[in-house]
């Protein structure tokens, strides 16, 4: 008896951080981590966004950055037992009610919390107004207040969701260690702290799209990138987009191409519409050797290949 070829994806569970923000990696996590060479040193990140690469790296010793103070204050609030699965469960049963109450279809709680963060910067706030914010966006304006309207759906906070996100921080907690060192720097102080034995994973702000006040990114901001990039020691896996239906990334041809670089497409939504979801094609820019990988599309079709009398599992 033969039995036939099956195409298996292997699969582990990604850790899901409870920020959310466009641009996520999670779905290319699993490629980033394939392509990720393992050093004995820290995993660092000058650009932590919403935590999701940091968290499925595997590492003990790690140092964590973002120019977002809000970010980098909820994970530290985490790391010191701050905000637990419970305390964000209650906080979330609480305001949840209050907004499913409140007048205006909900806008007038969500607008007091709104005020109440501008002012106060609580990390339950922030956590509040991430996920009832339209379309699970994030984004501050010149003063760095919230910047993102009501998504009108006063019952955002149902008991399924709040176990959710409940969940989410509890398993971020189980991965922070108490020796992780979180910054709110600027990336150029962050890059020369990395020696030859750490890696560093930089997801910066993509040259040429969207970005908000915390976020800017010049071209002088990716040349400076690229020049500490070019004299570290360390390993590095930048990523970066390569082109789109529209246009390419004239950062790969004047820097980036001089290392090593493999892409993958990929989909973003910017809106609940499928109309606006647009093919996006990734890049990993390294500096090192990465001849054993694809050098497009890398993991999407691995296949295992059963013949007659071999076992499954």
């Amino acid at each position: 008896m033969y039995l036939k070829k099956k195409t298996i994806m292997a699969t582990k569970k990604i850790i899901i951080p409870p920020i959310k923000s466009q641009g996520i990696k999670t779905k290319l996590v699993p490629w980033i981590n394939d392509i990720a060479p393992k050093v004995s040193g820290k995993w660092i990140e000058p650009f932590l966004g919403t935590g999701v690469v940091a968290f499925n790296s595997g590492y003990k010793h790690a140092i964590l950055n973002d120019t977002n103070p809000h970010i980098i204050k909820f994970y530290k609030d985490i790391q010191q037992n701050l905000i637990t699965g419970d305390t964000i469960k209650k906080y979330l049963r609480q305001e949840g009610e209050l907004l499913r109450n409140a007048d205006e279809h909900g806008y007038e709680h969500f607008r007091k919390i709104k005020d109440r963060f501008n002012s106060e910067f609580s990390s339950l706030d922030f956590m509040f107004l991430s996920r009832a914010g339209f379309n699970g966006m994030m984004r501050f304006n010149k003063k760095g207040q919230w910047n993102i309207p009501f998504c009108k759906k006063p019952d955002r906070f149902a008991q399924a969701y709040i176990t959710k996100i409940s969940n989410q921080v509890i398993a971020v907690s189980g991965v922070i260690k108490s020796d992780w060192i979180f910054y709110n720097k600027s990336f150029s102080e962050i890059i020369p702290l990395a020696t030859k034995d750490d890696i560093i994973y930089c997801d910066p702000p993509y040259y040429g799209r969207y970005v908000d006040y915390y976020n800017g990114w010049s071209e002088k901001d990716e040349e400076t990138l690229f020049n500490l990039l070019s004299e570290t020691k360390a390993k590095f896996i930048l990523s970066t987009w390569h082109h789109n239906d529209y246009r390419a990334n004239e950062m790969i041809k004047k820097h980036w191409k001089m290392f090593n670089i493999v892409t993958r497409d990929h989909f973003y939504h910017s809106g609940g519409k499928i109309e606006n979801r647009r093919q996006v094609v990734e890049a990993l820019v390294c500096n090192f050797d990465i001849n054993h990988i694809d050098t497009h599309n890398h993991g999407i079709f691995s296949k295992i290949k059963v013949t007659e009398g071999e076992l499954l599992f």
